[in-house]
């Protein structure tokens, strides 16, 4: 695993392009976001045709650590790089050459990042490429858009005029609109999935527009439609070789706050999105409706507060919609009795068809409430980009939590006497909790208000040593190990205590656990002293999460979950309505 996730340097850059990005032979070392979350999360072979430096693949393995990512390439500086970054890169022209690997297992994916254009005759390349394609397998391209406003701009005004790159590249050999490379898929035996705009300046698009509508109209084009074309620099289409039931997802999500959104509802939704036979998205519990006829339509609704009359309402419009209703809980409910609500009276688990969660300890505590649980257990969606361990005479102790004294008070005098005796060789970084942060008694410390979960993770992995204290509470007890997947996906040791960590740390081997106060002021030390040691750790943890604990391994029961789920939907809708008869009154 360690070519994995170790960060490669290179010298190949020779100069950036206009935007600032670096150039690894004609063109700029950069991974198109839009392309990347159009990759099947599962795949595991991928092909990146004219993989350049490999910058896709690269991104695309801190997210699938267990793909096998090849590339090829006619450019051998960009292969020289690639090999570095992918499982394998090999010069070929595909054109005029088979794959040079071998491929036991077929091909998940394949990629044309703006390639088809370059290729004299693109149809036959893909077509021969297609029969190497696994049967639940998925084309994935992008392709500039010949109907981009500013061809016809440059067409009326006489200045069509090719480029050192962009849509007017010299290079291009064919041209494309969504139509034909749809048609393009088609023939080489594809089924079509989905096509995804890629934007550019809206206000000039508009602009243009306005300015030849009389034009349009008098062709019989209307504006608004052509505007609709006009726009996007490049589309993406996804093709797969066999078409696969379809499956649409509608999840709900609260105010984002310390990541738990991100973790639970965006990432896994967007993860999902990365199937072409997925439609997921995050949305108002009001626009969830019905988008495929004879297609399953779940909606995940995040920790509702389903009370009453109201909160019946609220499922039981979306079951007139459609939908099987799921809600999506990580929290023992009794937190709420404090907050005034009777867990007894609450309709969140068991006015839905089924629930998911994110422990084996909070299912057994639903079941009471609703038999049909599903446990997912946090996962990263990603590696984080390491930023630690670049001074061994310094590090920083992170400490990021909400609502946390009972857990953290009785090791407060342990920390601050450390602090105190080891002075500017260890320094804290505190998020959210300002109350731990008033508390430490040293100068160096840096707070962090409550912040979005980019800044979380990159603060994260900005630090050392990741601190997680949980007392022994019923609570606790059903809380899950997400902190260790996040400090060790940032290659942070993790030092916590037993209560939940002590199922998934192995001492020692992948972080330390402090089992009193005394005992936490000599594993902290232990680390302090021993820097190399502490980075050891670190990466042996860094390697697990890669190998075990990544949101690409878990997508797969997701969808066979909720595919089963609506295989039985008359079935659990009848024991939904013996539990709760009112909600069908």
């Amino acid at each position: 695993m360690d070519d994995i996730i170790t960060v490669h340097e290179t010298t190949a850059y020779q100069q950036r392009d206009h935007h600032g990005i670096p150039m690894i032979g004609a063109y700029p070392d950069f991974a198109n976001p839009d392309l990347l979350d159009a990759i099947p999360l599962v795949a595991r072979t991928v092909i990146d045709v004219g993989c350049g430096g490999g910058a896709l693949g690269a991104a695309f393995r801190c997210r699938n650590p267990r793909a096998r990512v090849l590339g090829v390439d006619l450019d051998p500086g960009s292969i020289a790089v690639a090999q570095t970054r992918l499982s394998e890169a090999a010069l070929c022209d595909v054109q005029t050459e088979a794959f040079p690997f071998d491929l036991p297992d077929g091909i998940d994916c394949l990629i044309y990042g703006d390639v088809m254009e370059h290729l004299s005759d693109p149809w036959e390349v893909l077509t021969r490429h297609v029969e190497q394609l696994n049967p639940d397998g998925t084309v994935v391209v992008c392709f500039p858009n010949v109907e981009h406003w500013s061809i016809a701009y440059r067409l009326l005004k006489g200045s069509f005029d090719y480029e050192e790159e962009g849509l007017l590249d010299r290079t291009h050999l064919r041209w494309f609109t969504p139509r034909t490379m749809g048609a393009a898929l088609e023939r080489a035996g594809l089924s079509l999935c989905d096509v995804r705009p890629r934007p550019t300046d809206r206000t000039a698009a508009v602009r243009f527009v306005e300015a030849v509508a009389p034009a349009l109209v008098a062709i019989g084009v209307e504006p608004a439609e052509y505007l609709n074309r006009a726009i996007p620099i490049q589309f993406i289409w996804r093709a797969k070789k066999q078409p696969r039931p379809r499956l649409v997802l509608g999840a709900t999500m609260l105010p984002p706050v310390g990541g738990v959104s991100d973790v639970r509802v965006i990432e896994p939704v967007r993860a999902l999105a990365t199937d072409a036979s997925v439609l997921a998205g995050v949305r108002p519990e009001s626009e969830i409706g019905p988008v495929l006829q004879n297609a399953p339509h779940i909606a995940v609704l995040h920790r509702p507060l389903l009370l009453g009359e109201p909160g019946l309402a609220r499922v039981r419009a979306l079951i007139e919609r459609g939908y099987m209703v799921v809600t999506e809980f990580d929290d023992h409910p009794g937190f709420l009795e404090d907050r005034g609500v009777a867990v007894a009276d609450l309709l969140t688990f068991t006015a839905v068809h089924a629930v998911q969660v994110s422990t084996e300890a909070l299912a057994a505590v639903l079941t009471a409430f609703n038999p049909e649980i599903a446990v997912f257990p946090n996962a990263v969606s990603e590696l984080f980009e390491p930023r630690n361990f670049t001074d061994p005479d310094r590090m920083t102790l992170f400490f990021g939590a909400l609502n946390r004294e009972e857990d953290w008070a009785p090791c407060m005098p342990v920390l601050n006497e450390v602090l105190r005796a080891v002075g500017s060789r260890l320094a804290v970084s505190v998020m959210h909790d300002r109350g731990f942060f008033d508390a430490l008694d040293t100068a160096n410390k840096v707070f962090i208000p409550t912040s979005d979960y980019g800044t979380y993770r990159k603060t994260l992995a900005g630090s050392e040593i990741c601190f997680m204290p949980l007392a022994d509470t019923v609570f606790n007890r059903a809380k899950s190990d997400l902190k260790f997947v996040e400090a060790s996906a940032a290659r942070a040791v993790s030092l916590a205590s037993p209560v939940v960590y002590e199922a998934s740390i192995r001492d020692g081997e992948t972080g330390l656990l402090f089992r009193s106060p005394d005992h936490l002021r000599m594993q902290l030390l232990r680390l302090l002293a021993y820097p190399e040691a502490a980075k050891r750790l670190a990466e042996a943890a860094r390697a697990e999460i890669a190998a075990e604990r990544m949101l690409a391994y878990q997508l797969r029961a997701r969808t066979d979950w909720y595919h089963a789920l609506w295989a039985r939907r008359d079935e659990l809708t009848e024991a939904l309505r013996a539990r709760v008869p009112a909600l069908f009154a």
